[in-house]
């Protein structure tokens, strides 16, 4: 499952626009990354949650799936929350024991395979994936003991005997018989609502693979200055060549500007350190940096300065 209905509040006015999931990232919707990691490692059938703009979504997926994958759509009229999508997706998931369940916006590189394989081989019920990170500070950790039990969640939850931590990067693997401790209720979270509070009443089936920052790549797509970020120096993934796929697709790469496919600038404009959407034109006299051009207007996307 790939969890994508969220609003995307902190990427507005962009989300104005598209879902956060569809939005290019060197010129590739961004949920063709996670379909490609998930084909990588041998899923062949995949759900998706939709909310915000669902056709836009839907549209992205279709387009980008990849061959021998099927997928399906988890539509919600009303947002469920995360522990909310995955009980309305628990028929699907079900089908597959265990499931894998990632988030739509972020790129990742891991070995997902290796992680089922641990998942199966200590019998537990969820395994998160964690990674050892210097942006713990920003993102903050869940932590564990030396058996990989999830011993601590933020600041929420701390159950005592840490030994280890990392940033929570939403992978997770979930046997099928975790999906039958889900709340009976419609709109919850999963790690407030469900396992936080499974953990609490002693779950010990519920661990985490703590990997290190040299392994693999992680990158947020959850504001505006990251989604810059990661279109002006993407990270490299071993299961897709962004750039080879964007200049066959027609994506224009300069040093500091992504040109979306048919995107042009007029004589006179210049922009700098900035992605350009597919069929954008921008007009003479465009001066501007840091930024997105999208709808015909350019959106500044640096982190607001931190106050005295």
């Amino acid at each position: 499952m790939i969890v994508a209905a969220g609003l995307g509040t902190r990427m507005l006015p962009l989300t104005q626009l598209r879902p956060k999931p569809t939005m290019p990232v060197r010129g590739i919707p961004l949920i063709a990354c996670q379909l490609e990691l998930l084909a990588a490692h041998g899923v062949t059938e995949v759900i998706i949650n939709a909310h915000h703009l669902p056709d836009l979504l839907i549209e992205a997926a279709e387009r980008c799936c990849p061959p021998g994958m099927r997928l399906e759509f988890s539509l919600e009229e009303t947002l469920l929350d995360t522990g909310g999508a995955i009980r309305r997706a628990a028929h699907f998931l079900r089908e597959s024991d265990p499931c894998l369940i990632i988030g739509g916006d972020m790129l990742l590189d891991a070995d997902l395979t290796a992680l089922c394989r641990t998942h199966r081989e200590r019998q537990d019920a969820v395994t998160f994936l964690l990674r050892r990170d210097p942006r713990s500070r920003s993102f903050g950790t869940v932590g564990t003991a030396a058996d990989g039990r999830v011993r601590r969640i933020g600041s929420r939850l701390d159950l005592g005997g840490e030994c280890d931590a990392g940033i929570y990067v939403w992978a997770n693997v979930i046997s099928a018989r975790a999906l039958e401790t889900l709340p009976e209720r419609e709109i919850f979270g999963h790690l407030d609502h469900w396992l936080g509070p499974l953990l609490e009443s002693g779950a010990e089936d519920i661990r985490a693979d703590v990997t290190d920052v040299t392994h693999g790549a992680w990158e947020p797509v959850g504001t505006l200055a990251e989604y810059l970020s990661v279109n002006l120096d993407p990270p490299a993934l071993s299961y897709i060549d962004l750039d080879a796929r964007a200049r066959a697709e027609g994506v224009e790469l300069r040093d500091d500007l992504v040109v979306g496919a048919g995107a042009t600038l007029a004589a006179g404009a210049s922009l700098r350190r900035a992605v350009i959407w597919e069929g954008e034109q921008v007009p003479a006299g465009t001066e501007a940096s840091n930024g997105v051009f999208a709808g015909g207007v350019f959106h500044a996307c640096l982190e607001p300065e931190a106050g005295p």
